[in-house]
């Protein structure tokens, strides 16, 4: 058997297990004041639940971000953006997402055993809390990288990567995912993820959203683990596509009919959701903002739904708060650490505009009153300084 080296020895070694065999989540090392004091769980939990909120498990990327490009790049030509930010990407968007709204978060995903590498698993733990006990670096292979260019409200992105490679030995993931009230999966056609069932098994609630179909099957039958979702939350278009209908409320009603809850998320105009146990529905229109840079906001839209539905809210606030955290994400660089928190929030509220504060007034009842300034981790340009003598 390959041996480990001593950096991925001493981080395995961390993961302690509960006598039952469930694994214990790290704690949060470095966090904002108010989101420690906000828990939307809290009154909710008891001594007898799962360690572990939400787990995930995807391929982290180094996202470096440029922004302020008048258009998009031009052939044959040089390009130069007023904004450049580098980040943990990839799964890495939703776990931070998940943790900066006080969410216990377990990531399994292997980390390149270079410098990136060891930035993103360091903002990932030791900035954000989240428990990588079930997470591992791979000697020899080098972080996966994208390119992301923000322009006229959108992106485009250049990807590389290598898939990396098994684990030398016998380990816990993807075998045995930990217990948790919920888990995020990224749905695709095929015949599944193993984990995803053996998640819903032992009682998570599994939320999914899917990326675009290549192939133009469009397929719902092919998304072998939407059956053991709680909520599929797609974009119009694909929801439609997926549906063959011309309308997303339409779309969302034909999807209720095959998961729990349907949310389709839809741009300018909001989200709408259904939910197919009881027949309710909701619409709730988007907060309008500027937009500096949309990388992730999907991905905090989904935290934000999946947050408020473990809170239990009413459905139209888990649309009207999972809308709220991905405005305030896009204001800000990259994907993963502009994700807010509840500072961002609570600033938010104290200074929201009259006209939403019927709608988001369930704020008022989460939200300390009082808040200290945020010390976010935000995306930089580079990464690594050399420390001065």
């Amino acid at each position: 058997m390959e041996e480990r080296p001593a950096e991925e020895t001493n981080r395995q070694a961390q993961n302690a297990h509960r006598p039952n065999g469930e694994y214990i989540v790290t704690s949060r090392s470095s966090r904002d004041s108010l989101d420690s004091a906000v828990d939307p769980l809290g009154p909710l939990r008891d001594p007898h639940e799962p360690g572990c909120d939400v787990f995930l498990t995807g391929t982290v990327f180094l996202d470096i971000i440029f922004t302020g490009l008048e258009s998009a790049p031009v052939r044959g030509t040089e390009s130069w953006a007023r904004g450049m930010g580098s980040s943990p990407g990839g799964v890495a968007n939703m776990a931070t997402a998940l943790a900066r709204l006080g969410l216990r978060t377990s990531l399994a995903a292997a980390f390149g055993d270079d410098h990136y590498g060891e930035y993103c698993w360091d903002a990932l733990e030791q900035g954000e809390g989240i428990d990588l006990s079930m997470s591992r670096t791979v000697p020899g292979w080098h972080s996966p990288v994208t390119v992301s260019m923000a322009y006229e409200g959108e992106r485009t992105m250049v990807s590389h990567g290598h898939e990396a490679p098994p684990p030398a030995g016998p380990g816990p993931f993807p075998q045995c995912p930990p217990r948790a009230r919920a888990a995020v999966a990224s749905l695709g056609p095929g015949g599944g993820e193993a984990w995803v069932a053996e998640a819903a098994r032992r009682g998570a609630r599994v939320f999914a959203d899917v990326g675009w179909d290549d192939s133009g099957r469009w397929d719902l039958g092919a998304l072998a683990d939407l059956e053991h979702c709680e909520a599929f939350l797609p974009n119009a278009g694909e929801a439609m596509a997926y549906t063959r209908t011309d309308c997303p409320r339409a779309a969302a009603r034909a999807l209720a009919e095959k998961v729990p809850i349907a949310v389709v998320t839809m741009g300018a105009e909001g989200s709408y959701a259904v939910d197919g146990r009881t027949g309710e529905t909701a619409e709730v229109p988007a907060i309008a903002v500027d937009a500096l840079d949309p990388t992730g906001a999907g991905d905090v839209y989904v935290a934000g739904f999946l947050t408020g539905t473990l809170a239990e809210w009413p459905l139209a606030d888990r649309l009207a708060f999972a809308g709220l955290t991905a405005a305030l994400s896009v204001q800000e660089f990259g994907g993963s650490l502009s994700a807010p928190g509840w500072t961002e929030v609570a600033h938010w509220w104290r200074t929201a505009p009259e006209a939403l504060r019927g709608r988001y007034g369930f704020l008022d009842d989460i939200v300390p009153r009082a808040a200290e300034p945020a010390s976010r981790r935000r995306a930089v340009p580079t990464i690594g300084f050399r420390q001065s003598a």
